[in-house]
């Protein structure tokens, strides 16, 4: 039995693709018409690669890896960071920021001055700075925290997984 129907995703709009001047040759197979300019997506492909997908999840959170969970838009924001906090995944739901998986190096940096503003904080070096120079550094953190705060691990992701639709649904791993 699969996990989705084709009426869930009809109804959450799933079948509206880019408009026709805009596509990408390579999604050839998964368009099913073209209507008003728009093309219309085949849901039973669909339907098809979202279960496979969801095996290949499965499997990878079986293993014991990490999976990063985006989701940027506004509709999906809070969904994804709540099913990706109850079962202790990454998420990143702001903004993307560029380099995040490839170039992993100026993450770190990141990463390395967000620890040191938290060591600051909790050995006392932070009430010994003047007022001006707390807020700034505690702004610098709010935004990393807002940014990075899931990397506050280095992970090894094994899989990345978008959501671009307001969609929602949960799958058990």
């Amino acid at each position: 039995m699969s996990r989705t129907n084709f009426d869930q995703l009809l109804q959450a709009g799933c079948h509206f693709g880019h408009l026709h001047r805009k596509w990408n040759p390579a999604m050839k197979p998964y368009i099913y018409m073209e209507r008003n300019g728009i093309h219309i997506i085949d849901l039973h492909k669909t339907v098809a690669k979202i279960d496979e997908a969801a095996e290949a999840l499965k499997g990878i959170a079986k293993s014991g890896k990490k999976i990063l969970f985006v989701a940027t838009k506004k509709q999906s924001k809070d969904v994804v960071a709540e099913k990706a906090t109850a079962v202790n995944m990454p998420y990143v739901n702001e903004r993307w920021a560029g380099g995040m998986l490839t170039n992993f190096p100026t993450i770190r940096k990141a990463i390395k001055k967000m620890t040191n503003i938290d060591r600051l904080m909790n050995d006392g070096t932070f009430s010994n700075l003047s007022k001006r120079e707390i807020l700034q550094i505690s702004r610098q953190r709010a935004k990393l925290e807002k940014n990075l705060g899931f990397y506050l691990r280095p992970y090894s992701f094994a899989f990345c997984t978008l959501c671009s639709r307001c969609y929602e649904r949960t799958y058990r791993c």
